[in-house]
């Protein structure tokens, strides 16, 4: 499966993006989806993602109740909603899926053989 994400931009601290995650070559059934970032010299971060049946979601701590990870199928597409966004939250995000995920490594890059070029978020304070 191939994945272009998009969405991504500069906002001010408080502010909204919506980034997105076009499937193309294979549609997300089956997929375990994620969304990571990367600021420069750190690993990637695990930032939400949903599971193999799409019936679960998954945050981490740092974005839960401010980030929604949600899936249109009929598009191929699966979105991260981003509100009150924080000037840590810069970062370049990058959207990844795999067949093979089994949960409890949703939240390992490593785990993931899919993987989008990446969006960069600017949040400014």
């Amino acid at each position: 499966v191939q994945l272009q994400a998009s969405g991504g931009g500069l906002v001010q601290a408080g502010g909204s993006l919506r980034l997105s995650c076009a499937a193309s070559g294979r549609t997300f059934s089956g997929y375990a989806v994620g969304w990571f970032r990367q600021v420069p010299g750190k690993e990637r971060e695990f930032v939400a993602g949903f599971s193999r049946t799409g019936g679960y979601t998954y945050y981490a701590d740092s974005v839960k109740g401010r980030f929604a990870i949600s899936r249109d199928n009929a598009k191929n597409t699966v979105y991260l909603q981003m509100n009150s966004l924080r000037p840590e939250d810069t970062a370049v995000y990058y959207c990844a899926a795999d067949r093979g995920l089994i949960t409890s490594s949703i939240g390992r890059a490593e785990s993931y053989a899919n993987w989008g070029q990446g969006t960069l978020v600017t949040v400014s304070s």
